[in-house]
């Protein structure tokens, strides 16, 4: 006969010294000896369905969720939560340090490049050659020689030349100009 069950799935614990206490007559009564307790207590029998069956009763379902196992998702979305921040902060400072050392490599070449270009100017023919080309200077003795394309020369309006006295005009004129410029745009 198997050990009966408590809601729950749980076994009922046996006490060892009364497991013998009672024994069964032929009628199949209990028979207790000498004041002693049953070993468990008699159970009122099931009814029995019309059909002759006994009928079948559910047992109660095990709750889902303990109070340990909430207790523990607690503290662990705590934990989480306390974490996250200072994760977040560390995740940015690697970032911003990752910036920084990229900026300061670009700082790093562009300095060599500045210093390579300063130290060109230390020799007397490379400024030579940079006084001919950016400001049109020769070395005394020597005749310069300006070529004209014929080709590119334009009939310009002194009015427009980028130095000329400009002629003032009327306020209105100066909106209108204004109007049709931004209507290009």
């Amino acid at each position: 006969m198997q050990p009966r069950s408590r809601p729950g799935g749980r076994s009922s614990p046996r006490n060892v010294n009364t497991r013998n206490a009672g024994t069964r007559n032929a009628a199949g009564a209990r028979n207790v000896s000498k004041g002693r307790a049953p070993s468990r207590p008699m159970v009122a029998r099931r009814a029995v369905a019309t059909g002759g069956a006994a009928m079948r009763t559910r047992a109660p379902q095990p709750r889902r969720f303990t109070s340990r196992a909430v207790v523990l998702s607690l503290i662990l979305l705590v934990l989480l939560l306390a974490y996250a921040y200072p994760v977040r902060v560390y995740l940015a400072q690697q970032a911003e340090i990752e910036a920084l050392e990229q900026s300061q490599q670009r700082q790093a070449a562009k300095v060599a490049e500045m210093q390579a270009r300063a130290k060109k100017w230390d020799d007397p023919e490379y400024v030579i050659s940079q006084a001919r080309q950016r400001l049109h200077m020769v070395l005394p003795g020597e005749k310069p020689y300006v070529v004209v394309d014929p080709a590119n020369s334009q009939q310009t309006d002194p009015d427009e030349l980028p130095g000329a006295p400009k002629q003032p005009r009327a306020w209105y004129g100066k909106l209108w100009s204004s109007v049709e410029a931004a209507d290009k745009q």
